[in-house]
């Protein structure tokens, strides 16, 4: 019989593209009944200290994480590690080089909205969005909204930042299987990040050669036909499953802290990966 604890291993901070410092991310878990989450920050681990901290003063355990930028056939794919080695590591040296290509690629798309007639909108306005170097899509989208440039974050990437749209470009370039190998490399586990959003089901057994611990098969706003449809495809691949929020705070207001969730007894599991 599984117990009822629960864990939340997909929250963002305000060190990415989320409005929640990682104190309040902390907070927000506690009172959601929470024993465990993890902060995937998006390239960067720069909330960690923080989130260990208040985790400790209320009695929350926290396992390092983040969420990797990847690249498969110009599609998106993202890719979470657990537990890695936070200092010195291949992945630790690698995030300052991601972060730098984040905001290189941040500056041309500021220069494409200001060669398409908006030049109110300032790469030093998006940077200011976070507390990191990690500036990302949802940063430039909020900035367009509040500029009046488009009604809404949707709209935002529909027009201009979606993939294919005409302020769009690539993030770091890396495959899939470069960033899970990164992430073993550094003693985590490696995790495909909402696979049920990314649509790449076909790449799942290259990706298992390339090291793959799990799928991330509960996720909000997913019906659990779905959940379970990944559950399964987990299962004949030998992989573990994860589950979490996808929390951003304000950035995200289809979702929050808890709402996406799995019992505790699978943190279990993803340990045994953790420095396999």
């Amino acid at each position: 019989m599984m117990s009822d604890l629960r864990a939340d291993l997909h929250i963002h901070t305000y060190y990415s593209d989320s409005s929640m410092s990682p104190q309040n991310v902390v907070r927000e878990a506690k009172k959601a009944r929470l024993a465990c989450i993890s902060i995937t920050d998006h390239d960067t681990v720069d909330a960690m200290p923080e989130a260990f901290a208040e985790g400790r003063k209320l009695d929350i355990e926290i396992i390092a994480g983040v969420e990797l930028s990847s690249e498969h056939g110009k599609k998106d794919v993202h890719v979470l590690g657990y537990g890695f080695e936070l200092k010195k590591s291949p992945l630790a040296l690698k995030l300052n080089e991601m972060q730098d290509a984040r905001m290189a690629r941040m500056k041309k798309m500021v220069a494409r909205l200001n060669s398409l007639g908006f030049p109110e909108i300032r790469f030093e306005d998006v940077a200011s969005r976070t507390r990191s170097n990690a500036v990302g899509r949802l940063h430039l989208a909020q900035l367009l909204v509040e500029k009046k440039v488009v009604t809404s974050i949707e709209m935002a990437f529909e027009k201009y930042l979606g993939e294919g749209e005409t302020a769009y470009f690539a993030k770091f370039k890396q495959t899939p299987a470069e960033a899970i190998r990164l992430i073993k490399s550094s003693g985590g586990a490696a995790v495909l990040a909402h696979p049920m959003l990314t649509g790449r089901d076909e790449i799942i057994p290259e990706l298992v050669k390339a090291g793959l611990d799990g799928l991330e098969a509960y996720y909000p706003n997913c019906s659990m036909e779905v959940a379970n449809f990944y559950v399964r495809l987990a299962a004949k691949n030998r992989l573990i499953i994860t589950g979490g929020s996808d929390a951003h705070g304000a950035g995200k207001k289809n979702t929050y802290i808890g709402k996406g969730y799995l019992p505790y007894e699978y943190v279990a599991e993803l340990k045994k990966r953790i420095h396999a």
